[in-house]
């Protein structure tokens, strides 16, 4: 599967379209093709554009302030497949092709920590260290 972006117009037209929250952000939450929730994180009208027209996966990171092109420091980028604004216009889901893992911590998915009667239980185990990942 190839994602084709649409024109800038059309992608233009798109954002205005979308509710952004009193922040300017909307949720984005990224899936693999096989139906695996990966990550949840940000976007900005930027960074919504961004993906959109170039089909790299970029989001706002809320504790930098900036853009954050997905892979930039680890490798593990995101390319798009297929993007899909909810019912509300106020969240982003994006179908993408991981390349490597999604969450910071070394695992295929952010979404590990399971709920229990006990409590919480990881359910999956890192892939790859941090120092791997990151160079630390």
């Amino acid at each position: 599967m190839t994602y084709v972006p649409p024109a800038p117009s059309v992608v233009d037209d798109i954002i205005a379209q979308v509710k952004f929250d009193a922040n300017g952000l909307i949720s984005a939450l990224a899936q693999a093709p096989d139906g695996v929730v990966l990550m949840l994180a940000w976007m900005n009208a930027d960074a919504l554009r961004e993906t959109l027209l170039t089909g790299r996966v970029c989001y706002w990171s809320r504790s930098r302030q900036k853009l954050w092109r997905k892979g930039e420091t680890s490798g593990q980028q995101q390319k798009l497949i297929e993007a899909r604004l909810d019912c509300d216009m106020d969240a982003v889901l994006m179908i993408v092709d991981q390349t490597g893992v999604a969450c910071h911590t070394g695992r295929r998915s952010c979404f590990y920590h399971g709920v229990t009667p006990d409590g919480l239980r990881d359910t999956s185990q890192p892939e790859i260290s941090a120092e791997e990942l990151y160079g630390r």
